[in-house]
Order: structure tokens, then sequence, then C-alpha cells
């Protein structure tokens, strides 16, 4: 009798979770409300948030990349299915039957016949169990539905990428972004690209005596976008023999940067990202798990690199350890450059055949639960630093320990960059790399520090360090082949990239178990792999 109460019990149990065991650790639906309720609570009265899940996106012919859902999407939803859109409302609603709402979650109609080919859908009541949401309703009805966008003094979106095509249908992405627009009255045309936006800002924000340096701004940002160069007021502002007519042009162009809408594409954007810059207990548990997953990655490469092996051998193993332990996806593409290929910054080819005995660069995340990590080591391939090779790493170790240090509450965020190009240009000065230590060269061409998290590149305002950011510390040092200085040097590309967080009590670097100074990688290089025995048969012959 007993073990048929089992039984029964364990039948159950299949029954209800589809015969399938899915992840349990995904951000609770606690969670997503309490960011819904954050955002609603800095909207400002009679005002709607409207986001969009991400689209579908095609490969090739009949065959579509991997759905990944938008990161702002998920953030304030937890909805993983693509065709579907949030509302959110600065006051509660009444709807025709006298119900009270403040947020209505559109999502893919439950169907049987896609299910059986494309998996199963959540569907309304897997949105209201699953997802919290107390009001919830298939994404057709957000196109019958004559919903009065108009009525309210704001409308908050993200500015539209217009990247996706018609699936058929009446409620896929592109429907319910095209029917938006008709409703809310949405026109592209009064809105300015980043780098036009970019360029009124500077105009509009300095005074008039100091045009002369908006000016140099103005030449820098032309020789990279041709709209600026043929935008009639940023001539004009450029050719005025005046004052009083420099004021006039920057007055229309202050006025072209708040259009006659209630739509605003800037609000959304900016409050999500001081929202997510700052990690809640939460997100710390999975995004540390997605880190340590990248960091064992490394320890696993470092101890069955051989010089025999490709890159994209190597990068097999990194993904190999991350599904081993569960991670959905990468992060990112993975970048695993020999030699030279380690000077390209993303390099995601990855088609070296043969490593030899050069450095191998590997810059590579896992995503854990829609975490990102992002962690970067620079290894020997048999094992060894030469002279040459470690004169460089350690000259990028060290800018790394002092970049590292500054994580403090308060500090500001270009503090770290700022101590690791001192340390990097006098070292290179010292090495005879460059000619003097204040000379401008190409040896280190991007910044140390930027946020992590449902983003490899997660938002954020960038001011000063504060208590549960998790941001990256990576300098680099990359001397291509035939570059201005001793041969020895050519070929070498350096970067080490660790994940860490700001604390209280100072810096914790999360990816730190991933070993980091010279010693450290060859001892852990000189240890037995278990992929060592793992032989598999010549295709070739």
């Amino acid at each position: 009798m007993k073990h048929l109460k089992f039984l029964v019990f364990a039948l159950v149990t299949l029954s209800l979770n589809g015969f399938s065991q899915t992840p349990t650790d995904y951000l609770s639906k606690e969670f997503h409300k309490n960011r819904r309720d954050v955002l609603r609570a800095k909207m400002p009265a009679n005002s709607v948030t409207v986001v969009f899940a991400n689209p579908v996106r095609n490969r090739a012919n009949d065959v579509d990349y991997v759905f990944h859902q938008d990161p702002n999407f998920y953030y304030l939803t937890g909805y993983r299915e693509p065709n579907a859109v949030l509302v959110l409302f600065s006051e509660n609603q009444t709807d025709e039957k006298g119900n009270s709402y403040n947020e209505i979650l559109y999502v893919q109609k439950r169907d049987q016949r896609a299910e059986q080919w494309n998996g199963k859908r959540l569907g309304v009541e897997g949105a209201n169990l699953e997802l919290g949401f107390e009001t919830a309703m298939n994404a057709e009805d957000f196109v019958k539905l004559n919903v009065d966008f108009k009525q309210f003094d704001k409308i908050f979106i993200e500015k539209f990428n217009d990247d996706y095509r018609d699936l058929g249908g009446s409620a896929d992405i592109f429907d319910l972004v095209k029917d938006f627009k008709i409703k809310a009255g949405y026109d592209p045309n009064i809105y300015l690209s980043r780098a036009k936006e970019y360029v009124y800002n500077n105009i509009a924000n300095t005074p008039i005596e100091s045009s002369a340096n908006v000016i140099q701004i103005i030449n820098q940002v032309e020789g990279r976008f041709e709209e600026i160069k043929d935008d009639e007021l940023i001539k004009e502002y450029k050719t005025a023999n005046s004052d009083v007519l420099k004021s006039e042009i920057k007055q229309k162009i202050t006025l072209a940067l708040k259009p006659k809408t209630n739509i605003d594409i800037t609000f959304l954007a900016a409050n999500l990202a001081t929202m997510r810059e700052v990690k809640t207990a939460e997100e710390l548990k999975l995004l540390t798990k997605a880190v340590r997953i990248s960091a064992v990655g490394q320890i696993e490469v470092m101890k069955a690199m051989k010089p025999h092996m490709s890159e994209t051998e190597l990068q097999g193993i990194h993904e190999f350890v991350y599904k081993k332990y569960g991670a959905e996806y990468e992060g990112y593409p993975s970048i695993v450059g020999a030699g030279n290929n380690g000077c390209i910054l993303h390099y995601i080819e990855n088609n070296k055949t043969n490593i030899g005995n050069e450095l191998v660069l590997m810059d590579l995340g896992a995503e854990y639960r829609g975490f990102t990590a992002d962690v970067t080591r620079t290894i020997p391939a048999n094992g060894k630093f030469t002279t040459a090779q470690k004169e460089i790493y350690d000259l990028v170790y060290e800018a790394q320990e002092a970049g590292i240090a500054l994580y403090t509450i308060g500090t500001n965020m270009q503090a770290p960059n700022q101590a690791a190009i001192k340390i990097i240009n006098e070292g290179l000065f010292k090495l005879g790399i460059i000619k003097s230590a204040d000379e401008k060269h190409p040896y280190f061409p991007h910044g140390t520090s930027h946020h992590i998290g449902l983003d490899v590149h997660d938002p954020g305002n960038y001011g000063n360090f504060e208590e549960n950011m998790v941001v990256t510390m990576e300098p680099g040092i990359y001397i291509p082949d035939g570059s201005d200085c001793d041969k020895k040097y050519w070929g070498i590309g350096i970067r080490i990239e660790d994940d860490i967080l700001v604390t209280k009590n100072g810096p914790v670097n999360l990816s730190g178990e991933a070993p980091r100074t010279t010693e450290e990688i060859e001892k852990m290089m000189a240890k037995k792999s278990v992929l060592d025995d793992f032989v598999l048969p010549n295709l070739d012959k």
C-alpha cells in the first residue's frame, strides 16, 4: 500500500511539471513585482509605461536564433517568451466590470500546435500563477482592445530599433509595435539619433563664451557621422559670427531636444539604468554563480591546454563547463585569441587550428538564469611565460590590482581606469615600447570598468561606486605584429578581467578563484586535466 501511494504521488508530480524537471532558481515573481513597484513609484501622475518583449530573429531560411528575452522586459516581468507587452499605469485603472488594476501583461496565446513544435507556453494562466500578475491577457487583446494611450500626459517607452520582421498572424511583436505606434501617435522623425542628441546637448549646455570647445567636439564627431556634417542647425552654429546669432541657434537646438509629444524615450532607460546598477541579494546570488562558473571554466582550460589544440577546442571546453553547471547560454560571443589574434579586442572567429606556443587570450562569460559574467585570462599555450610575455603580463596585473583597490563606496568610477592608464603608460615607457609616459599610443585602447548583470554591459550612470554594484576591472596591453617597438613584444595581447563586488568592507573579487598571477597560472597549468585521456577518432584518415 505504501508503495502504491508513492507511485500515485510520483505520477501526479510528473503530470504537474509536464514530465520534465526545469530549473527552479530563477528570480522570484516577488522580485519582478518589486521592480515594477519601484519603477511605478518614479512615474509622474497620469502616465503609462509600455515595454515590449524581444522579437524572434531569423538565422537562416526557416531556422531562427535561440530566443533571448530583452533584459529590461525580463527584469520587470520574469517572462521568457516572445510576442508580449507589459503596460504599467501610474494610478489604478478600472475596467468595464469595475475591477481595479495598475498593470497588464499581454502574453502569447496558448496554442496546442505551436507548443507541439516549439515548446510549452505560459499563457494567461501561467502569467497569473507563475509570474504573479493579477491581470494578464493574450497578446491579440492588445491589438483588439481600443486603448486610448493619447489620454495620458506621458507615455514612457524605449526607443524602437525596428529590427524585426513580420512573422504573420495578428499578435507577433511586429503587429504589437505597429498597433501601439498607431494608437499612441508615435512619430519617429521627431527624435534625434544618439550622435545628434550628443552634439545638441553639448551646444545647449555650454555657455556661448565656450563655444570654441563645442565646435572642437563637433569636428571630432563629424568624422564619424555624416548626419552631423549635414545638419543645418549644427552648420549654422559653427559658422555663426556673433554671440547673438549663436544664442538664437542655441535656443532652436534646445527646443529640438524637447519634441512636442507625450511619448518619452529617455525616462525608462534612465530609471532602469539606475535600478539595475545596484544589485539586490537575490540578483547577487545568481550573478555570483555565473561568475564562479566562468572562473571554473578558466581553471579547467588552464589544466587542459596543449600547444596542438585549436582556438575552437578551447572555446568548447569553456562552454562545456558552462553547460555542466546548467548555464543556459554564453553571455556574449566567446573570445579565444592565440598570438596576434589576442590583439583583436572582439575576436570571435576562434578558428586558428593550432595555437602553438603562443599566448592565448580568453574572454568568456557564462549566462546563468539571465545573469552574465565577464572573465578574461591570458595564458601561455605551453604552460610557461617567456621573459617578454611576463614583463607585459605583470604590468597589466599591477594595473589591475591598483584599479581593484579603488572599488570602494563613493569613489568615482573613472578612478580605476585612470590608475590603470598611469601604471601602464609608465611601464611601457620603462620597457622602451613608448617614447614617453604621456605619449598617445594604441596599446591600451579601451576602458577598464563596466557594470555586469542581465547584460554583459549592464546599464548604469557611471557616477560613484555604490554598495552591491558588480563592475569589471579589465586593463589590457595589445602589441600587434609590426608595432613600432622591439620585435620580442610583437603579437603579445594580454587582458586580465575580473568581476568586482563593491561592499562596505571593500572590493570582493567574485572571479578570484581563477589564477591571475604568472606563478599561479603556471602552477595550475602543470596540473593534470580530466580531459587528458579524452581522445576522439581521427576523422581525416
